[in-house]
Parts: structure tokens; sequence; C-alpha cells
């Protein structure tokens, strides 16, 4: 039930991003719960060896390049995924930074594990 939860979050939170953001376009809930799900999966699968691979630059930048990556994995499904589009490189950042806050308010307000006794 959690993960359910966690990807409709998701796609609202892409809904948002597409309506704060200028240059990011949704076509429908369903192309933001698609979008969500892809998200997801690549957040699961590919991100880990990226992070690995960029570790050198990213202790430079103090973990600032994450935002980058995020960014051109946002970027990345704008262009696979039909129905959502992503102008440019400015687009995709603002929008994933959107996407991260909302991400990780919500995970805060819906995890009961940390929640104090």
């Amino acid at each position: 039930m959690r993960l359910l939860l966690k990807w409709v979050l998701a796609a609202f939170a892409i809904l948002a991003a597409a309506y704060l953001v200028p240059g990011i376009h949704v076509a429908s809930l369903i192309t933001a719960l698609i979008v969500a799900l892809v998200l997801g999966v690549l957040s699961i699968t590919i991100k880990p060896v990226v992070k690995l691979i960029t570790l050198p630059i990213n202790l430079l930048t103090l973990g600032l390049f994450s935002l980058v990556v995020n960014a051109l994995f946002f970027w990345l499904v704008g262009t696979v995924i039909k129905g959502f589009t992503v102008d440019g490189f400015v687009a995709a950042f603002l929008g994933s930074l959107v996407v991260s806050v909302i991400n990780f308010i919500g995970d805060k307000l819906t995890d009961k594990e940390d929640a104090p006794l």
C-alpha cells in the first residue's frame, strides 16, 4: 500500500512541476503515472551505477552534482515518454528540484516509522 501511495505522490509531484515550471508539459494524469514509474525504475536500476561513476566529481562539489544527475534523468525521461516533454536543461533542473522537494515532504508526512513516540 505504501508503494502505491509513493507512486501516486510522485505522479502528483510531476504534475505540480509541470504547473510550476515553464517548459515542462504533461499530457494527462496517466502520463504522469507512467513518468513516475519510469523515474522510479531508473532510480532503482541505473542511478546507483551513475552515482558510483560520478563519485569523484560528486565529492568535489560536495554532493551538488547529484542535482545535475537528477536533472539529466528527468530530461531523459522527457525524451522517451510520449506526452511528457521537457524543453531544456534548466526546465529539467527546476522540475527535478520540485519533484524531489514534494517527494521528500510526502515521504516525511507518510513515513510512520520515523515518527516520534
